[in-house]
């Protein structure tokens, strides 16, 4: 079984090593349609957004995705343009504390502490937005999101992958 501190260790390296050189809209579709070809293929019921700034920029909800998918994605991304972390790094770092996003004066209605929202990083600006996946147990859509992400980038996803 895999400890809290073990993921974390690694989110930290997915965070510094899933940088882009440049990120823009074109490069949002890109990724956006790699994960919706990614879920297609594997018959995921999953939502996909892309955001960069607070301004989004693709959406896709595949077969099998509910309303509550919606806000799943809102939740997440709202907590990654909050802090620039991944959502599942927050949420496993609030669970080792035995904290909530309440105990930092945020809202559960408007701020989720589950994986599935990882930070659209560029070398030398930091975060710029988020890319969010929903509709699995939440380590899966964080796994998906990271895994789009070093194909995007060219890095090795096995030595990036959670456990």
């Amino acid at each position: 079984m895999t400890m809290p501190d073990d993921d974390l260790k690694r989110i930290a390296e997915q965070e510094k090593v899933l940088s882009f050189d440049t990120f823009d809209l074109t490069t949002a579709w890109q990724l956006g349609r790699l994960l919706q070809e990614l879920g297609t293929e594997r018959g995921l019921g999953i939502a996909i957004d892309i955001t960069l700034h607070s301004m989004p920029v693709f959406y896709a909800a595949l077969p099998g995705v509910t309303p509550d998918n919606v806000q799943w994605v809102r939740r997440k991304r709202n907590l990654v343009l909050r802090y620039f972390k991944s959502s599942y790094a927050i949420g496993l770092d609030l669970k080792e504390k035995g904290k909530t996003v309440a105990d930092n004066g945020l809202s559960d209605a408007d701020y989720a502490p589950h994986g599935g929202s990882f930070p659209i990083n560029v070398k030398g600006t930091g975060c710029i937005g988020a890319v969010t996946v929903s509709g699995l147990p939440q380590r899966d859509d964080h796994n998906l999101a990271v895994e789009a992400l070093a194909l995007m980038l060219a890095k090795d996803i096995d030595a990036l992958r959670l456990a």
